[in-house]
């Protein structure tokens, strides 16, 4: 346990629920604290203003836990704070069209550096810090103590670069998952994969998203799907009635996960196209044989590299989207998507301002997406409301 004087600029800060603790929020900072450490924060007269953990995160150095002087850290807290969040999602328990779901989303559950998702009575725990993982078995034990389950796996994602830690240890108790995990959103089936790497096969913080693409957009539509991973955009807007998709990601293995999501959903491939290649080079492809699109996904991941091309949200997004627009079709939608959290919607929609009037093409946004209610967001963490999609309509 550690006590610390925070600076009075601050102190309003951590007393009004910031969550995050920063090293600049104190008179003097001891490096050499081992993460895991209970941090009691205090004022310059010694008041007591909140408790919490040092974990290194990002940018951050832990996350606030309480704000009870006689709070201690233990099962029953955790417990409460996993009671609290499972209730607030109800009503995604008792969906039985979606079967995944977040179920603890870090900060705003009261336990930053800790994500909990749901598939189908199996949890997936992620750590994003050697601090929180030191609370580990507590957790756990709360967590067990909540609710009944077949399986739990984890993910660590804490070296240096916030980077997946695969020490084959994914699975943590219970039942193993089947390989892959049929769940269910909205309906439409998922193949999943617990314990296959870094990732599981989808983003769920998409399924806002993916249902106004089926349901609203994508009928009779020609759709192309750029970074499209295991392809659940064009999953979607099969099954809206598109005329057909193109699937286009770098990654070898999106050719068979995007093969197995429209195998499982009963689509025929027929009028599905998957395509092994940089993005950026396809672009340049579509632009040389003429191709329009009447609908175009574009959602890159905030930065990324590739042999030839290297991307960041914050610099090239602009870009990316003249490109886009140049490939869809006159009364085409676009749906442009970021998860970069250091810029907001307003900033993203100049961009799209930018990106349209630099090559003179007039437009209307048809709406706009954030994170679904599961992936709540602490009212006085604005910072981690990430998902920023807008729905284009190119009009000439």
């Amino acid at each position: 346990m550690k006590n610390l004087i925070l600076k009075p600029e601050f102190v309003q800060q951590i007393k009004s629920g910031y969550p995050l603790i920063l090293q600049e929020f104190f008179q003097e900072f001891d490096r050499e604290i081992e993460e895991g450490t209970i941090l009691n924060l205090y004022d310059k007269k010694k008041k007591f203003m909140a408790k919490g953990y040092y974990g290194l995160q990002n940018k951050g150095h832990g996350w606030i836990l309480s704000h009870n002087v006689d709070e201690v850290i233990n099962t029953e807290l955790f417990k409460s704070k996993i009671n609290t969040a499972l209730n607030f999602r109800k009503d995604f328990f008792e969906n039985k069209e979606t079967t995944a779901f977040r179920v603890f989303n870090g900060e705003s559950d009261g336990v930053g550096g800790l994500s909990i998702d749901y598939f189908d009575e199996y949890y997936l725990f992620t750590w994003y810090s050697v601090g929180i993982y030191k609370f580990k078995e507590m957790i756990l034990e709360a967590f067990t103590q909540c609710i009944d389950f077949k399986g739990i796996y984890q993910k660590k994602r804490f070296d240096t670069k916030g980077m997946y830690l695969n020490n084959n240890d994914d699975f943590v108790c219970g039942m193993q998952a089947p390989q892959p995990l049929h769940v269910k959103e909205n309906g439409a089936k998922f193949a999943i994969y617990l314990d296959d790497g870094a990732m599981v096969g989808v983003f769920l913080d998409q399924r806002d998203v993916r249902k106004a693409i089926r349901d609203k957009y994508a009928k009779n539509k020609t759709v192309l799907n750029t970074f499209s991973y295991t392809g659940a955009f064009s999953v979607f807007a099969a099954l809206g009635g598109a005329k057909n998709t193109t699937s286009v990601d770098l990654a070898k293995r999106s050719l068979s996960k995007t093969k197995e999501q429209f195998t499982i959903n009963n689509i025929d491939l027929q009028n599905q196209h998957i395509i092994v290649e940089d993005v950026f080079l396809y672009f340049k492809y579509a632009v040389r044989k003429k191709l329009l699109f009447d609908m175009v996904v574009v959602d890159p991941p905030s930065f990324a590299r590739s042999k030839k091309h290297t991307f960041s949200a914050n610099r090239d997004y602009v870009k990316l989207l003249k490109e886009v627009i140049q490939i869809t079709s006159k009364d085409g939608i676009i749906v442009a998507s970021t998860n970069t959290a250091n810029f907001s919607m307003m900033t993203f929609r100049g961009f799209i301002d930018k990106a349209f009037k630099d090559l003179k093409i007039k437009f209307k946004v048809l709406e706009s997406y954030s994170l679904p209610k599961d992936f709540r967001v602490a009212q006085k963490f604005q910072e981690n409301n990430y998902l920023k999609v807008v729905f284009i309509k190119k009009l000439s």
